[in-house]
């Protein structure tokens, strides 16, 4: 993750007047004058690892800066509100889409209709206030009479769907819950009593805890599609990111850097069993892409808050003193537009263009395989040394662990199918 600051902030760096602030080689997102050690700027902007400005699924930039605004406690609390009011669009989004993947195997028709490009369409116009979401859901009639009468028709057949329309209660409860505990913390975060904010923090908790309960209810996972599950699991994830920000409200950063940790390790395995119940390419085509902006955006995003968070939990007195005095204000000047034009959601995301490439290099088994590495080490590691077995066999002195363990995913993926489709062929000649 690098991250953009201000163009005064970025102009000092490349002078080397100011420093960008790093944390065991990692940055946080802070910068500091390189003479007297004054915090001077907070980062405006995330680009990721593929130099694509960080547009998370679920996950909320504005909570990763707000940790270190936490010290000077208005501004702190303006960002965080901020980062709540877009992670209540995101899952406001992301639960309207299940009006078309329904309950059950999802149409290939419905699933393109709200794979990852449409779905941060949809996710923009909310948060413009282009699209109103109620009790949960979006008018997705009208949001995507664009797409064709098959889709509308799909839309009309999925709210007529007895199945549906229980999940569909259970949804709606969940995200008006959901909703009132936001409104609670926005306005737990303007009194200025400490007790008196702690205890709204705390009830504003136990309901997001509740809503929670309701996301990851077992009824909501019966009988439905590999896409239908991981957007129950997204909606959970980001009403997990609210209830981290709270304990972040509350200054507790070693319950936010445990939860946090817990919430990578969910995420990869909630993935992980997404993909194993995947049935179809359809399916496939539409969490390969979608599973990809998870792990290279909305996880690298995770990942930043808790090394800022565990930073600034080891901070000496002094360099704490220090940020809390600190004055961004002189610093803070918006990005250009040119800087902020950076596009979010291009005609076709990366994810998608590279899933295509793949498709053409990958035998069908690899493309799963390839989701699995990328979110499990331990299954790619499995794979390599089933590679090394059978390379050693077959004296492919090139195919050597260390050779493997710089490989990529597609290539891990290729030869171990390749080797499996040769044994399993060699079996049935026997």
């Amino acid at each position: 993750m690098l991250f953009q600051f201000s163009p005064l902030i970025e102009a000092g760096i490349a002078a080397g007047k100011y420093a960008p602030v790093f944390s065991s080689g990692v940055p946080i997102g802070l910068a500091r004058d390189a003479a007297t050690g004054q915090f001077v700027g907070l980062a405006q902007g995330f680009i990721n690892s593929a130099g694509m400005a960080a547009n998370p699924l679920t996950a909320s930039l504005q909570i990763v800066t707000s940790g270190a605004q936490m010290y000077q406690t208005h501004r702190g609390f303006q960002v965080v509100q901020q980062g709540l009011q877009s992670i209540q669009a995101s899952v406001g989004v992301l639960q309207a889409t299940t009006a078309v993947i329904g309950v059950g195997v999802a149409a290939g028709v419905a699933l393109s209709a709200v794979n990852l490009y449409h779905t941060l369409k949809l996710r923009k116009a909310v948060e413009r206030l282009e699209i109103n979401v109620e009790n949960g859901f979006i008018d997705l009639k009208q949001a995507l009479k664009d797409q064709g009468r098959e889709i509308i028709q799909l839309i009309e057949e999925v709210a007529q769907d007895i199945k549906f329309e229980q999940h569909r209660l259970i949804l709606v409860k969940a995200y008006g819950l959901f909703t009132k505990a936001i409104n609670r913390l926005r306005s737990a975060l303007q009194l200025q009593d400490i007790s008196r904010r702690n205890a709204e923090i705390d009830s504003a908790r136990g309901m997001l805890y509740e809503a929670l309960a309701d996301y990851t209810n077992p009824q909501l996972l019966e009988e439905i599609s590999a896409p239908g599950i991981l957007r129950r699991a997204e909606c959970a994830w980001g009403i997990e990111q609210t209830i981290i920000s709270t304990y972040q409200m509350q200054g507790e950063l070693s319950v936010v850097s445990d939860r946090l940790k817990c919430l990578q390790g969910k995420i990869r395995q909630d993935t992980v069993k997404v993909v194993k119940s995947c049935e179809t390419e359809d399916e496939l085509d539409f969490l390969f892409p979608e599973i990809s902006r998870i792990r290279y955006h909305d996880l690298v995003v995770i990942e930043s808050w808790q090394t800022q968070n565990d930073w600034i939990k080891s901070l000496p007195s002094e360099d704490l003193k220090l940020l809390q005095s600190a004055d961004f204000s002189e610093t803070d000047v918006p990005l250009s537009n040119n800087q902020k034009d950076i596009p979010l959601i291009p005609s076709e995301p990366l994810e998608l263009s590279l899933y295509k490439e793949l498709q053409e290099k990958s035998h069908p088994g690899s493309l799963r395989d390839q989701l699995f590495f990328m979110m499990d080490s331990n299954l790619r590691q499995n794979a390599e040394l089933y590679i090394s077995q059978q390379a050693n066999l077959s004296a492919h002195k090139t195919l050597a662990s260390s050779n493997l363990q710089i490989a990529s995913d597609l290539t891990v993926a290729n030869l171990y199918w390749y080797f499996k489709l040769r044994d399993d062929s060699e079996d049935i000649l026997k």
